[in-house]
């Protein structure tokens, strides 16, 4: 399909002359670097910031970048660059907004990749409310800047100077324009030696001489708080190498590139068959793993020789260095690698000599599955414990070989596509006939390229009497669906900095149970549902109301008209209120209902024989039922998380969804496991009341203790955490209410959610009467 710039005519129209211009000047070459959906974002962007007021110029800007960001490092970023603009009016002058435009594209060619670009956007808005007046300097030194320091260093170097000179803004100027002394030497010290983006055209060049095939590269940004960038690793047929490297012992940075890319490649030419990890311990699988990287050099140098003396350089082990398991691991790997280094340990020999006698079998890597478990037998007898953090592998160019344990069969065509697309898969929504007829492929798995749904469940054809039991297909064999996962930061109150991308959420399908369980709460609590209904009424939206009385209105009241005209024949004093007005009484507001669904709510409440988790569902049934009633669009939603890679969210009911026996068999299968990270459930919320239309927008949260999770042991963390997201939230416009079952809640809950945004439920078994009456309160 392609995109004609008359097919936006009536957005073009709206550009000044000279933004038309310059558009139509630039037409050409955007289509190339465009897809038809990047070209809409492209016009549709230019008429959004048209919008803010500024200016023409940020509009000419955007026009003549744009494409050059989306020519480094594709169209995906370009959405997020115009919404990150967008963000910034709000807290910046236009010509820094032009100049963050102007300078995108060199941003986007040093960085070398669309997430690093990103988070250079994410970096560009925290400075500015960090360092306000020091942002324009520094985008005007910013090729300077990006030639000497990664990503990571760039934000050291930045967050020194914002908080050095938070107030001092002639000197925060100076450090960011790069006048100051403290500022260059700052920029010293953050200073890599070898910067990917520089070398990675020579790397290429390389690894096609030597393996006579392209390998796709790109760079990853290092922590942002420590001057370590991560190890290399293959991924999706990327080799990824840190965006830069230090000189290693005398060898210099580009060598130290050229010896990791030319180990990741190395994995994978001679990578050919996975080896499952299935029995086997931690420390087992790291001596696997460096029996494998020793098998592929080894393989490599018998083609290329020269890639021995490369490697060789990189490790430093000696047999002083003994104190350690990693420290044994790093003098295996000098050793299989080296045949000049000189090691008398009876562990290191052994695992010479059973290398040595495998070098005929060398072309599968089972080879180093056998091997590494026979050594890491005998290494029992030393009696070193093994610790998966901190036990690792010097040598920098090792990447941590998750190709090697989670392989894929190298697909040339899908490695060609790989830099430019991702394959999306499709689901296609079809009938009975067309899914019945249709042959499945029984090997496809969760990464198929097109998924068949059907709208019904299907059940087996033949009366297999008690094995399908009347069970459907879905019911005997099918698999929970994985969502797509949503990734969100988190807030470090030691550091005062965002973690980017630090937690992620994954919704999962919510279970259903059974509606006798709804039913029964309905009957049990028939007396509140009675008591409730003249507070309903109320609350349900009048219409069109007359208030009468007035002085000042729309309209005469006859009534009160004709009463005043009375008096005055009477000779008394008539009353001056004789008009009236018509008031449109309408309901704007739309409910979000965060539940706490972690194991602590399956405890009994003291002296009940209800647990926490059943007086939730009793509550939720009640709310439901009152809100749907009154009529306002509301959604109810619950959580539990597994550490940060995994907080579960589950969807009951949707705002668009009716309140039928779909959403009530969902609430009676709700069910209570894991812990509490409260932060990312509540950013996940906000993600879903943002998209409301409603002015008044609520979200209440119900919990039974603090936010806690298992790989946290700091108690402060999760609380500012949690309260950060709050706040976001309230950035957005949403009102955040908690009804905390935690007797000790006073002791942080009003610090996470606001003085007058809270209660704290003495009595826990008065909650399913206590929600609605608050919900009435909250929302009159």
């Amino acid at each position: 399909m392609s995109v004609n710039l008359d097919d936006y005519i009536e957005l073009v129209d709206e550009l000044s002359a000279e933004s038309q211009a310059v558009l139509r000047s630039n037409w050409v070459e955007a289509t190339k670097v465009y897809s038809p959906r990047g070209l809409d974002n492209y016009i549709k962007g230019a008429a959004a910031l048209r919008g803010l007021g500024r200016g023409c110029n940020i509009v000419v800007a955007w026009l003549e970048n744009a494409p050059l960001v989306a020519k480094e490092v594709g169209e995906d970023v370009v959405a997020d660059l115009a919404t990150s603009a967008l963000t910034l009016a709000s807290k910046t002058s236009g010509a820094v907004i032009e100049m963050m435009l102007a300078t995108a594209p060199t941003a986007a060619n040093r960085l070398g990749d669309a997430e690093l670009f990103l988070k250079y956007l994410r970096f560009i808005n925290t400075l500015l409310a960090q360092a306000p007046r020091g942002v324009r300097p520094m985008l005007e030194k910013l090729d300077t800047l990006l030639s000497q320091l990664t990503l990571g260093g760039l934000r050291r170097w930045a967050t020194w100077g914002a908080h050095a000179h938070r107030t001092n803004y002639e000197e925060q100027i100076k450090y960011f324009g790069l006048e100051s002394k403290e500022s260059l030497a700052i920029l010293q010290k953050e200073r890599k030696g070898t910067l990917f983006i520089d070398v990675q055209r020579r790397i290429n060049m390389y690894l096609r001489a030597l393996w006579a095939r392209d390998f796709f590269m790109k760079p990853t940004s290092g922590d942002f708080e420590t001057r370590e960038g991560y190890k290399p690793f293959v991924e999706d047929y990327f080799i990824n190498l840190p965006d830069a490297y230090d000189d290693f012992e005398g060898v210099p940075g580009l060598e130290v590139y050229r010896a990791a890319a030319a180990h990741a490649a190395a994995h994978i030419v001679y990578t050919k068959d996975p080896i499952s990890a299935e029995a086997l311990n931690n420390w087992q699988m790291a001596v696997i793993s460096v029996i494998e990287d020793a098998r592929v050099e080894t393989l490599a140098m018998r083609r290329f020789p020269g890639l021995g003396q490369l490697w060789s350089r990189l490790h430093t082990a000696t047999p002083a260095r003994a104190a350690t398991a990693g420290d044994y691991m790093d003098r295996l790997a000098r050793a299989l690698l080296d045949p000049a280094y000189a090691d008398d340990d009876p562990w290191i020999n052994q695992g010479r000599i059973l290398f040595k006698e495998a070098a005929g079998k060398l072309d599968t890597n089972q080879t180093s599955w056998e091997i590494g478990v026979t050594l890491a037998h005998a290494f029992l007898e030393k009696k070193l414990p093994f610790s998966i953090r901190t036990d690792v592998l010097s040598a920098p160019y090792r990447d941590d070989n998750r190709y090697f344990w989670a392989f894929e069969e190298f697909d040339f065509d899908k490695a060609a596509a790989a830099g430019y697309e991702s394959i999306k898969q499709v689901r296609k929504y079809v009938n009975v006939m067309e899914m019945a007829n249709e042959i499945d492929v029984e090997t496809a798995g969760d990464d198929a390229e097109e998924i068949w749904v059907l709208g019904t469940e299907l059940y087996p054809y033949e009366d297999i009497g008690e094995e399908s039991g009347g069970k459907s297909f879905n019911e005997l064999e099918g698999r929970e669906p994985v969502s797509e996962p949503f990734h969100y930061s988190e807030w470090d109150y030691q550091i005062q900095l965002e973690r980017p991308s630090w937690a992620t959420v994954l919704e999962k399908r919510a279970k259903l149970g059974e509606m006798k369980i709804i039913d029964d709460i309905a009957a049990q609590h028939k007396r509140i549902i009675s008591k409730m209904k003249f507070l309903l009424d109320a609350m349900q939206p009048q219409g069109v109301q007359r208030i009468r009385k007035l002085e000042d209105g729309d309209e005469i009241d006859v009534n009160a008209a004709i009463s005043s005209t009375i008096d005055l024949r009477m000779g008394m004093q008539p009353d001056p209120r004789i008009m009236m007005r018509s008031v449109r009484k309408t309901r704007d507001i739309s409910v979000l209902v965060l539940l706490d669904l972690s194991e602590s709510t399956n405890e009994k409440v003291a002296g009940q024989e209800h647990t926490v988790l059943q007086l939730t569902r009793e509550a939720c049934v009640l709310l439901s039922d009152a809100i749907s009633k009154v009529g306002d669009p509301f959604a109810i939603h619950g959580f539990c998380s597994d550490g940060r890679h995994n907080v579960e969210y589950y969807r009951f009911k949707d705002f668009d969804q009716p309140y039928d026996d779909k959403p009530k068999s969902r609430i009676a299968g709700m069910t209570g496991q894991l812990s509490t990270r409260m932060g990312a459930a509540i950013r996940h919320a906000t993600h879903y009341l943002r998209e409301q239309k409603s002015s008044k927008k609520l979200l209440m949260v119900i919990t039974d203790g603090e936010p806690a999770d298992v790989d946290v042991r700091d108690p402060q963390y999760l609380r500012y955490d949690t309260k950060k997201a709050v706040e976001e939230a309230g950035r957005n416009g949403i009102l955040t209410y908690c009804m905390s079952l935690d007797p000790r809640a006073d002791q942080y809950v009003s610090r996470i959610f606001g003085a007058r945004n809270y209660m704290v439920v003495d009595h826990v078994e008065r909650l399913p009467e206590k929600l609605p009456l608050l919900y009435a309160g909250l929302t009159r």
